[in-house]
């Protein structure tokens, strides 16, 4: 119990104690959220600080490391989590520095997205006895071989997937961390059935967010950025690996996946009908849930309560 336990604790201390720390610097350096005027009930969002994710990376690497000495399955997670981070954070910077609405350029994110995925899998190739096998869920069958390129296309997919997708949760406060929390127990119990080494790493991330969730929980007294949303992907992904469970990632992350499913439709259907009609009112779809009267409190804990459902019905996928 204690390579959960002591994680868990000191990655919540740490990122508990760094909000006095962190929030005010974010404010000096003018590292604030300015928010579209499409949804009104944000405006007031504005000037909130950003780059809060910097908490939930600085949580996560000490709460691991203090207590993964012996867990080297850890680091493809880590190195992962905090590549993406890093790639986030230079999004962040970049908006307020240079006052650029979209931080980096589309092309620069997904380049440098590329080069962390491609890292990670080498690293999991050549570095570590974890093969690119693959889980089915609820199968008799433990683990399924693939060829070596599709299941490298397979993870570059599921990782960029995933990325993108905890981006496009992040939208209210407090859901990108509460959806992840869950997940983040999910994987937690997943390593303990499968003996898979990787819970440490697991604890330490749903104490970081329980830590950042004090100061993340509506009305948030700051954001974590892309510097925390793209981190979480990563997360989510390179565990989910580390336990050859990335089609899980389907299950548990479900919110993940109609986040980004409902922007791709939105975008297609407003493109087939040249502007003339919308799916949704506003996507991502947490967004439409909000033109359509319900609070962010209300949506928060109605895609939390899905989460758990979704990750119930992946443990019973993963035990079947």
């Amino acid at each position: 119990m204690l390579q959960i336990v002591v994680p868990l604790i000191a990655a919540f201390a740490v990122s508990v104690l760094l909000g006095p720390v962190v929030i005010p610097w974010l404010k000096k350096l003018h590292a604030s959220q300015t928010e579209r005027d499409y949804l009104k009930t944000h405006v007031a969002k504005n000037g909130t600080p950003t780059m809060g994710g910097i908490m939930i990376l600085a949580g996560l690497l000490v709460g691991t490391l203090i207590g993964a000495a012996k867990y080297p399955k850890v680091l493809p997670i880590l190195v992962l989590a905090i590549g993406f981070g890093i790639i986030g954070f230079l999004d962040d910077f970049l908006k307020v520095a240079l006052h650029r609405t979209d931080g980096l350029f589309p092309w620069q994110k997904m380049l440098l997205q590329i080069i962390v995925t491609t890292i990670f899998a080498v690293w999991l190739i050549k570095f570590t006895d974890v093969d690119l096998a693959i889980m089915i869920p609820f199968t008799s069958q433990n683990l399924v071989n693939i060829p070596e390129w599709l299941a490298i296309v397979i993870l570059y997919f599921a990782v960029l997937g995933t990325v993108n997708g905890t981006n496009f949760t992040d939208g209210l406060d407090g859901l990108a961390s509460s959806v992840t929390i869950v997940v983040a127990v999910f994987f937690m119990i997943a390593s303990l059935l499968l003996d898979g080494d990787i819970e440490p790493v697991c604890a330490a991330m749903a104490g970081a967010l329980c830590g950042f969730l004090v100061y993340n929980h509506y009305p948030a007294k700051v954001f974590m950025g892309d510097t925390g949303s793209l981190a979480l992907g990563g997360f989510v992904a390179g565990a989910a690996y580390l336990l050859h469970m990335p089609i899980f990632i389907l299950i548990a992350g479900f919110i993940y996946l109609i986040e980004v499913v409902s922007v791709i439709l939105q975008v297609g259907v407003f493109k087939l009908t040249h502007g003339k009609k919308r799916l949704f009112k506003m996507a991502p779809i947490h967004h439409h849930f909000e033109k359509s009267g319900y609070s962010e409190k209300q949506i928060v804990i109605a895609f939390t309560l899905v989460t758990v459902g979704c990750c119930a019905v992946a443990l019973l996928g993963l035990i079947l």
